[in-house]
């Protein structure tokens, strides 16, 4: 018999005689997890779902020791060490998951943000919390000392010529052979200075190619803006140098919030550009980008978060919350970021069929509340869509179309719709909206390719 099967066949009788025989504390009363779910269903007349890679190999100790007469306590005290949790379905029955750090209940997040709340309580008090916030945000994103900008220019693609706007591919250097991509959509013709809106994708499939993010950019340049279209790290055309489960790795809040840094630089630098009108607006992760970004650049003059705004969620993707963040200024959340946008005009999307569904209760009047310190409670507004779900649908790009033209002037009377969507507006294929070719073939040869090249990089540009 061979070692490992030798191996094996010990520690299944080892397991199989701990289980057994009488536990005691030699052995930290230890149970496999399978056992302690059993009992718990058998005891509490519950049924627990579980995949069986969540529960393989795994064990409790002291596990007789955490039952507790209410099985809700009970399940928390067994899965909690072992960074398990269930969600309940129904009277009686859960399923096993993973621990979610960012999703809080609903409760808790409200208790905290009162907690927060409770050490302001005037303009001068919220001035000198928002001061100690911002610098906390760029230590925790690691940008305490901001990477030189380089001096490359952006790579820019002829003018595709519309009905009302144009559109031309960007990519931006944002450090040494890496690169933020988007699309910029202008008016076809325009006078004077006008606003420039950043809009950053979310997490939908499709990427910033999809037909609601072409038809959301080319409205807002009919109603005579520029909109800049853009990816997420490792999102988008941005996988020609990232694999896409760089996507999710700590550092991506980070190289996204720099992206936006740099493109407002880039965007600003523009002949035509209005300085004092600059929003940002993105949807899910794009709108955890726009709450991060607000916070930290006061170039930015107007934010929509759009589906992503919440005291009890904190963004479950590393994009959102992979840095420390959060653990800023002793603790935080996004809806306190959020309030750091005062007094400045904000428009918060929420819907009923995600973590925002609860944003008129509580954490809306206490953004109210911050405004209103500033004498300024108008400029924040809500539009709760308490029918619909998680999404850039007609009804909240119609919210955003709407706020933009009051606070930026804009004419709202050039979108017009048509069976429920704007009007007037072609939608490009997917690789009409690539800089770098149809297969990546443009990439200039300096590109930084792979997450450990990009660390390198980094690492070097900003422990200086």
């Amino acid at each position: 018999m061979s070692g490992i099967k030798t191996y094996s066949l010990l520690f299944a009788l080892f397991c199989s005689s701990l289980v057994g025989r009488a536990q005691n504390s030699d052995d930290q009363y230890r149970k496999p997890l399978q056992t302690v779910l059993d009992d718990i269903q058998k005891r509490f007349n519950v049924t627990i779902k579980a995949d069986q890679a969540l529960v393989k190999d795994k064990w409790v100790t002291y596990a007789d020791w955490r039952i507790r007469t209410d099985v809700d306590v009970t399940l928390n005290h067994v899965l909690s060490p072992l960074d398990l949790k269930v969600n309940k379905e129904g009277p009686g029955k859960y399923k096993l998951k993973n621990f979610e750090y960012h999703r809080w209940e609903v409760e808790d997040g409200w208790k905290r943000l009162d907690k927060i709340a409770s050490s302001y309580h005037d303009v001068a008090t919220w001035a000198q919390r928002k001061v100690f916030l911002k610098q906390e945000l760029y230590a925790a994103l690691g940008l305490a000392n901001l990477p030189p900008r380089p001096l490359s220019k952006p790579i820019v693609t002829p003018k595709r010529v519309m009905s009302g706007y144009t559109v031309q591919n960007i990519a931006i250097e944002i450090l040494p052979g890496v690169f933020v991509n988007g699309s910029l959509y202008s008016p076809a013709k325009f006078k004077g200075k006008i606003p420039v809106i950043l809009s950053p994708d979310g997490h939908w499939g499709g990427h910033r190619f999809r037909k609601d993010a072409q038809l959301r950019c080319a409205a807002i340049a009919k109603m005579g803006a520029m909109a800049f279209s853009y990816d997420l790290f490792a999102w988008g055309e941005s996988r020609l140098q990232f694999a896409s489960e760089d996507h999710r790795r700590s550092l991506a809040v980070t190289i996204q919030a720099l992206g936006g840094i740099r493109i407002l630089d880039y965007l600003l630098s523009l002949d035509g550009v209005d300085k004092k009108r600059v929003g940002i607006s993105g949807g899910s992760g794009g709108g955890s980008h726009t709450t991060l970004m607000t916070a930290l650049d006061d170039r930015i003059t107007l934010a929509a978060p759009v589906v992503s705004l919440s005291s009890y969620h904190f963004g479950g993707c590393p994009c959102e919350s992979g840095m420390p963040i959060h653990q800023s200024g002793g603790g935080t959340n996004n809806v306190e970021l959020a309030a750091m946008a005062a007094p400045r005009p904000q428009l918060v999307v929420s819907d009923g069929k995600d973590w925002t569904d609860r944003m008129p209760e509580h954490d809306f009047p206490y953004l109210k509340k911050i405004y209103r310190y500033y004498g300024r409670a108008e400029n924040v507004e809500n539009v709760h869509l308490p029918d619909e779900g998680h999404d850039f649908g007609i009804s909240k790009r119609k919210a955003l179309y709407a706020f933009l033209a009051k606070h930026f002037h804009m004419n709202l009377q050039a979108v017009q719709f048509v069976d429920g969507q704007e009007s007037g507006v072609t939608i490009e294929p997917e690789k009409a909206l690539y800089v770098f070719g149809d297969h990546g073939e443009k990439l200039p040869a300096h590109a930084v390719k792979g997450f450990e090249n990009l660390e390198k990089v980094f690492n070097a540009q900003t422990k200086r």
